[in-house]
């Protein structure tokens, strides 16, 4: 089976939804699945050969919509090749193009990656205006597709919420990563050499975009709050500053006299992001919004529970698991969630981490995602 996945960027510094695919990528293998990937970033970025797929690459573009008549043209001449197409988020010209290239020619799904979750038309109106007046041609990408896929019930109750109408054909699909390579001491000697300053020291990793979505604020303030009572403990922030806000909080650290103890290393990848998740005692997510959480998988396959917020979606997982805490995403939530991961012991900590490696086999292997999308499209071939 040949399948095309279609994607504005595969840039690591856009977040979660990049990363899920080059993990997809890796898994197909093993399942009977080759892929392509079709994309607006330039041909010579330097992230395309990190993904285990022919890349067409189409960019760079001018507009954040990303029309390319470039890919336009690719697609109507090469969708035929591909036995389904998988397009990825939404509000973009690559999905709307796709779509129509498609059309009475073969299936495709769509991963809106949680883009329809409600929190953010309650959080920007404005943009909420925008999304309502193209939502006419948006809506038909949804409402034609095979199936609409989501990683988490929660996120598939949440997206018939924001715009009317919402009938489509939702699946939820297994979702998460493929795991740390092996060699964990490398992992580790990697992390030291980018941070080390940190070397013996305990920690807690926010590992994610640096976006006001993922209360990054809270956390420092709840740290703050915490952090005369646990000395030896630092707080590493890593990921990269999209909106320019790291110089704001590094402010509010210095502002709350943390600021010796919070560390910024930025985007860490590879064996970097892997040490950093071995280091770590928990990986610590106080987002407001989180269709899924792929840094969550990752923590929880280097054995770290998750400390997150209940808009995390998949956040009933770990609560049924005990494999990491749960608490509000407000700042007396987010400080419950430090305050009750020092009061465990040693013991119960280190319980927590073997429950977190046996959520993440049992729920978030990507081997499980890249079988379901091979049997969804299995099955579209076997109804022609």
């Amino acid at each position: 089976m040949k399948l095309l996945h279609v994607m504005p960027t595969l840039s690591p510094a856009s977040g979660g939804p990049a990363e899920a695919l080059r993990q997809i990528v890796r898994a197909y293998p093993q399942v009977g699945v080759q892929a392509d990937i079709a994309c607006l970033d330039a041909p010579g970025s330097e992230w395309i050969p990190n993904f285990a797929a022919q890349v067409h690459a189409f960019g760079p573009v001018r507009s954040g919509y990303g029309r390319s008549s470039a890919l336009r043209e690719w697609l109507r001449q090469n969708v035929s090749r591909f036995d389904g197409l998988i397009l990825h988020a939404m509000w973009n010209y690559p999905a709307l193009a796709a779509s129509r290239a498609a059309k009475g020619r073969v299936s495709y799904a769509v991963f809106t990656h949680g883009m329809l979750d409600p929190w953010f038309n309650r959080r920007y109106p404005l943009k909420k205006l925008k999304k309502q007046l193209y939502w006419p041609i948006q809506y038909p990408v949804l409402r034609d597709a095979k199936s609409v896929l989501f990683t988490s019930k929660l996120e598939s109750e949440l997206a018939q919420q924001s715009f009317k109408p919402s009938k489509w054909t939702s699946l939820v699909v297994p979702y998460g990563t493929n795991g740390p390579p092996p060699d964990a001491e490398a992992q580790r000697r990697a992390f030291e050499e980018r941070m080390p300053e940190l070397t013996g020291r305990r920690f807690l990793l926010f590992l994610s975009r640096i976006h006001e979505k993922k209360g990054t604020d809270l956390l420092i303030e709840a740290f703050a709050a915490i952090a005369t009572q646990y000395p030896d403990v630092d707080l590493v922030i890593a990921g990269p500053d999209q909106e320019g806000l790291q110089a704001k909080l590094a402010a509010q650290a210095q502002r709350l006299g943390i600021s010796q103890r919070v560390h910024w290393p930025g985007l860490l990848t590879g064996d970097a992001k892997w040490g950093a998740l071995r280091a770590c005692e928990a990986m610590v997510l106080p987002s407001h919004q989180e269709n899924f959480g792929v840094v969550v998988a990752e923590a929880l396959a280097c054995g770290r529970p998750a400390l997150i917020s209940d808009q995390v979606n998949l956040w009933p997982d770990i609560a049924e698991d005990s494999s990491g805490l749960v608490e509000p995403d407000t700042l007396d939530g987010t400080r419950a969630l430090l305050e009750r991961w020092f009061r465990m012991s040693a013991q119960e900590q280190a319980a927590m981490g073997v429950r977190a490696l046996t959520t993440f086999k049992t729920r978030y292997s990507m081997q499980n995602c890249a079988i379901a999308i091979r049997n969804l499209f299995r099955d579209a071939q076997s109804a022609i």
